[in-house]
């Protein structure tokens, strides 16, 4: 009895060594502040009127979507070269989702990429890591672009003049750019990327493109693919907006629709990863918000698949865009 008892436990330990060890390999420390964090993430098919989703994603998830249209919401000065504003989603006669969004004057205000490839800094975290007072102040954290299994950068970044993330990689879509010229979103439609990243102090390759120089519609793959949405972009008067969902209403092509038709006058606008990473931070003296995303589900041949984790814990946030005062 004790040797079978004795096999059983050896086999066990090996089980978990190789498990472990495959766990490693697969996606490093990432991957195991994933399991410690939240206990994995897994997707489970829904109906399209499960009350697991959101009722904004439901009613997004009708063969017929209603029109959203900006509700009212004014821009408010938070300091100088950085205003704020709310504003509501309305469609069906109700708020079904909200845009928390940061304008800021690029003369005044840093955009750094930052890349913490062991995921080991949910948003709460990333608050405590960078201080927001004085000059140098952290006033936004917002996720970044897309990362890989090891958390990461998935797409060209550059970081503090540091050149992270792939050095071979076919991108057709968009970057934000800081370099000695100012900030800007750049189409990257005909355009090399290294040439464009070259010189950049910090910047970040992402897609989909949402607007286009062109002033219109981007997106040419349209989906019912729906999450909390970030993105990042450029005005006609130079200044960058830092724009984020409350909750997952849009798809990416509807979420270009709907900029369009506000007047926030935008010329460029670049799409960030978007989902349960999808944390905000916004922290000065007069205004202060903080957002916890939650949503990401996809459709496909008319099933829904909705992203769960056993612990319901803010995520790990791999890649992050900061503004910072100058």
């Amino acid at each position: 009895m004790r040797k079978a008892i004795s096999t059983v436990v050896i086999l066990l330990l090996i089980v978990l060594i190789s498990g472990a060890w495959f766990l490693w390999q697969r996606s490093g420390a990432y991957g195991w502040n994933v399991l410690l964090r939240r206990g994995g993430s897994y997707w489970i098919t829904v109906a399209a009127d499960d009350a697991r989703l959101s009722p904004s994603m439901r009613l997004a998830l009708q063969p017929a979507i209603p029109d959203a249209t900006a509700g009212a919401g004014a821009w408010k000065q938070v300091e100088l070269g950085f205003e704020a504003r709310e504003v509501p989603v309305v469609a069906g006669g109700q708020e079904v989702d909200r845009l928390y969004l940061n304008r800021f004057d690029p003369a005044r205000f840093r955009f750094i990429a930052r890349n913490e490839p062991g995921g080991t800094k949910d948003i709460d975290q990333w608050e405590a890591a960078l201080h927001a007072g004085g000059q140098g102040g952290t006033v936004l954290i917002v996720n970044g672009s897309y990362f890989g299994l090891k958390g990461e950068a998935d797409t060209p970044l550059v970081s503090m003049g540091e050149r992270l993330g792939p050095s071979d990689y076919d991108a057709k879509a968009g970057a934000w750019v800081a370099n000695a010229s100012g900030t800007h979103v750049v189409d990257l439609a005909g355009r090399d990327w290294r040439a464009v990243l070259d010189g950049a102090e910090n910047a970040m390759v992402s897609y989909p493109l949402l607007i286009g120089e062109d002033g219109g519609n981007a997106v040419r793959a349209k989906s019912n693919w729906l999450a909390n949405r970030t993105f990042i972009a450029e005005d006609r008067q130079g200044r960058i907006i830092v724009g984020s969902t409350k909750d997952a209403f849009f798809s990416l092509d509807r979420l270009a629709t709907f900029l369009l038709k506000t007047d926030l006058d935008i010329k460029t606008a670049l799409n960030l990863d978007g989902g349960p990473i999808a944390g905000l931070s916004v922290r000065s003296d007069s205004y202060r918000l903080k957002h916890y995303a939650k949503w990401e589900a996809q459709v496909s041949e008319g099933k829904v698949s909705l992203l769960q984790a056993p612990r319901d814990v803010p995520w790990g946030m791999p890649v992050v865009l900061t503004v910072e005062r100058k």
